[in-house]
């Protein structure tokens, strides 16, 4: 487990502990309606997207690595729980919840796994276009559905049905609109883009959510319709009392049936929540010169869903919007985040008793309107035009969240963007170098003459299993043209070639051995260390003279240059090329070299 710093400067002083304070109260103002209304998109209690407001905040602030990340509910992560829970009938609360915790347990273990066993690189092959097609999908499938909140009708359906089924039985088959409701939910939305615009035009403190909240409630308060009638009815829903108390621990009710059921969902959670933490937080490094440890920032990831299952939390991540503000206000260390838990812990504890006075087609508004601006609708068009691989994502899963689920969304296109990535990582590229007249090892172009004293070749890629069938094409080659035109020296420079596994290793061991056997002297140049340490684990030494290997030195270039003096000296006054640089004699060879790239 990481050390539990909070990244202060080496001069920690008192304004910069008033910056903190004032962010983190800044931040814990969104904090409050947003954890609401991301419990609201999950299908849950209120109090449980408070809840992650306070716990998962916080344990990700100790142990985080980010300055600057605020972690919480999302509407990303709350999407993925509600498309998880989609198969509980809705009246079945208690259980959603309980399997709602069951998932941020599974999904925070999922993420101390990958912190652990330092996966998570595996990230990095989720394309961007992934996570535009899915932000896309998920963000259709928020505001349809929060249409019948927004015109105060009850939703039909059963859990197992689709969102759109669902959505076509509330509107076709369902109560009649309540105009009332109507009317909030667009008195909010148009309150809430003129707030918006009013914030960026005078940059005024991001409070607009909590505030037009605030104001629409007031008005449905003394309009009478969010007081209970003689039957205990409100003219239109509200979000109902939220308990004035902070998040007690609390074992969930485990159920093995609910583990195989939950597991997709855990794992979409666990996936996206490290990618959608990891690009906030490199997003904002790379404005502050901030050195991250990413695989600190994922266990810290882990933790806070982890301890957030025990505490009846929402599950969460890093929050675009939260941690943006966070930076724009000033913060300066990751106390900041620790004042924002403590701050909606304090907020819930005093007003939580004022959230039954909150109209649900209000919260239905806002996230309406968070349902447009999660349309990156420029970053998309860029993508689609960008290329069909790129095109291709986009829509596969934006597809795949509509009419699948928005959690089987992320998986198929992890799983897409694998499949697509590896036969083109696969692609080993290999390119034949010679020695100009002028002593330059250079690539060999279409006017340059044939060097009949040497092989020279540059291999570049990824040395993985995949690149297996490339890897023999090109020693085929190598191996006809050497026997072709009766060439005895082969020097592959292997400089830019990666992570060399078992496969490939043994591909090289094969050319060599062969190689050997036909009398071919093959030098290795510019060999990295991890291919260095794969061969001498395979024993290469005991048949294979390790004079012939060139390691990689801090000088460039200089091992392929050392390697091809090296096959100068061997040939010496019997080069039979008539074009090599050294061709007229071995007192040459020790000129300088030139490597051009």
């Amino acid at each position: 487990m990481p050390e539990a710093r909070l990244n202060f400067p080496l001069h920690y002083s008192f304004a910069d502990g008033r910056k903190d304070l004032l962010a983190g109260l800044t931040v814990a103002a969104i904090s409050l309606p947003q954890g609401m209304a991301y419990a609201l998109i999950a299908g849950v209690d209120p109090r449980y997207g408070l809840y992650s407001a306070m716990v998962v905040t916080a344990v990700a602030s100790i142990f985080g690595s980010s300055s600057h990340l605020i972690n919480g509910p999302t509407s990303a992560i709350s999407l993925l729980v509600f498309s998880a829970l989609a198969e509980f009938d809705p009246e079945a609360r208690v259980e959603a919840a309980q399997a709602m915790f069951l998932i941020g347990i599974m999904a925070g273990t999922m993420q101390i796994f990958i912190a652990v066993f330092k996966l998570g690189d595996l990230t990095r092959y989720i394309s961007e276009s992934v996570i535009l097609g899915f932000m896309a999908g998920a963000a259709v499938l928020l505001g349809l559905g929060q249409i019948g909140n927004a015109l105060g009708m009850r939703d039909k359906g059963t859990g197992d049905q689709h969102v759109l089924h669902r959505l076509w039985l509330t509107l076709a088959h369902g109560d009649p609109v309540n105009v009332k409701a109507f009317v909030i939910s667009a008195a909010t939305i148009a309150l809430a883009l003129f707030a918006r615009k009013l914030v960026q035009r005078y940059r005024l403190p991001q409070m607009d959510m909590l505030l037009v909240l605030i104001l629409v409630a007031l008005f449905a308060h003394y309009a009478g319709w969010t007081l209970p009638s003689a039957d205990g009815k409100t003219a239109v829903a509200v979000v109902g009392t939220v308990p004035a108390s902070l998040p007690p621990p609390h074992i969930p009710d485990i159920r093995l049936a609910w583990i195989g059921q939950l597991s997709s969902g855990a794992l979409a959670v666990a996936f996206l929540g490290l990618i959608e933490a990891l690009a906030i937080a490199k997003s904002i490094a790379n404005q502050t010169q901030q050195k991250l440890d990413y695989n600190r920032q994922c266990l810290a990831e882990g933790l806070a869903n982890l301890a957030g299952g025990f505490f009846q939390c929402l599950p969460g991540s890093g929050s675009l919007s939260r941690s943006a503000i966070n930076f724009q206000a000033g913060a300066v260390s990751r106390f900041s985040g620790i004042v924002t838990s403590a701050t909606v812990a304090l907020a819930v504890l005093a007003l939580a008793p004022l959230t039954q006075f909150i109209p649900k087609p209000a919260l239905a508004g806002l996230l309406l309107v968070t349902a447009v601006r999660l349309i990156d609708v420029g970053r998309i068009g860029y993508a689609l035009r960008g290329s069909p691989y790129d095109a291709g994502l986009v829509i596969v899963t934006a597809l795949s969240g509509l009419l699948v689920s928005v959690d089987a969304s992320v998986l198929i296109g992890f799983s897409l963007s694998v499949l697509l990535f590896v036969p083109r990582a696969a692609k080993l590229k290999a390119y034949e170098l010679v020695v100009s007249p002028e002593r330059v090892v250079r690539e060999r172009l279409p006017s340059d003459p044939l060097c009949t004293a040497f092989i020279l070749y540059d291999f570049e890629g990824e040395l993985f299993f995949g690149a297996a069938p490339e890897l023999d094409r090109y020693f085929a080659e190598i191996e006809q043209r050497a026997y072709t035109q009766n060439i005895r020296h082969i020097v592959l420079r292997l400089k830019r070639v990666r992570n060399p596994d078992v496969v490939c290793l043994e591909r090289f061991e094969h050319f060599l051995r062969t190689a050997e056997k036909a009398g071919l002297i093959v030098l290795l140049a510019g060999v990295r260390a991890d291919f260095l340490i794969g061969i001498k684990r395979l024993r290469f030494a005991q048949w294979y003279p390790f004079d012939r290997v060139f390691p990689e030195q801090d000088e460039e270039d200089s091992a392929t240059l050392a390697a091809v003096r090296s096959v100068y000296e061997l040939l010496g006054d019997a080069n039979p090329c008539p074009h090599c640089a050294p061709a007229s004699g071995a007192r040459k060879i020790k000129d300088r070299f030139y490597y051009l790239v």
